[in-house]
């Protein structure tokens, strides 16, 4: 047996069928609560099993609590413990000695540092020591040019990776007749194939999809693609 709509309570076949927020619709019924735009599995939001456009997706607000005399007491006994807690830690730990420190990135850049510096006196004292020990060296007839050592070629690091082939954008349709629209709403580009724009922008070269979408170029930033009709007025 076929389901039902979740907007208009009809049988939905199988060739118009979207299954979406734990219901089934028609495509055409898939819209907005709000501006009864045509959404679509990339652009909706759902908020209590409702589809939203992102224009007129309920938001969310914080709301301030009372202090009242419970919330008082409740705060204190949470204070209590967390008191009580500490002192069980501290007893634990005391006397041993030493405090567990998490071991977070700067500490091992510390601790890396440290054990450079041990290694690099641990040779200047190994080399103090040998060259106690042992004879002096033989001097060289030019101390200047032994002393001197030639320093390494500069080694080319530079690496110039091939360019990906960049992939050419789809040819967009021819525009109509000079339509020009202005948006009422802001709207953000929900794939790659729509356009972005601000409330007050102009589009021109607009050119009618379907029922829901349009196609046009925003005149500020020459920007082309499709837009939502619902969030436009014609000028």
């Amino acid at each position: 047996m076929n389901p039902l709509c979740g907007r208009c309570n009809r049988v939905v076949y199988p060739t118009e069928k979207v299954n979406c927020l734990d219901k089934y619709w028609h495509k055409g019924c898939f819209s907005c609560e709000i501006c009864k735009m045509t959404l679509n599995m990339k652009n909706y939001k759902g908020f209590e099993k409702r589809p939203y456009c992102n224009a007129h997706y309920p938001k969310t607000h914080f709301t301030c609590v009372a202090d009242t005399p419970e919330n008082i007491r409740l705060k204190q006994q949470t204070k209590m413990q967390s008191q009580v807690l500490y002192k069980e830690e501290f007893e634990k730990n005391k006397g041993k000695g030493f405090s567990v420190v998490a071991d977070t990135p700067e500490m091992q850049r510390i601790k890396k540092t440290q054990g450079n510096i041990s290694n690099i006196k641990y040779h200047e004292e190994f080399e103090k020591s040998r060259m106690g020990g042992d004879a002096p060296p033989h001097q060289p007839s030019n101390p200047t040019s032994a002393a001197y050592q030639a320093p390494a070629a500069p080694q080319n690091y530079h690496y110039d990776p091939t360019p990906e082939p960049t992939r050419q954008a789809a040819a967009p349709p021819p525009p109509s007749a000079g339509k020009r629209y202005r948006a009422v709403y802001d709207y953000s580009a929900a794939d790659e194939d729509e356009v972005s724009f601000m409330d007050g922008d102009v589009i021109v070269d607009v050119q009618q999809i379907d029922e829901g979408w349009m196609y046009g170029r925003v005149e500020r930033t020459g920007q082309q693609g499709m837009l939502p009709a619902n969030y436009v007025e014609a000028i």
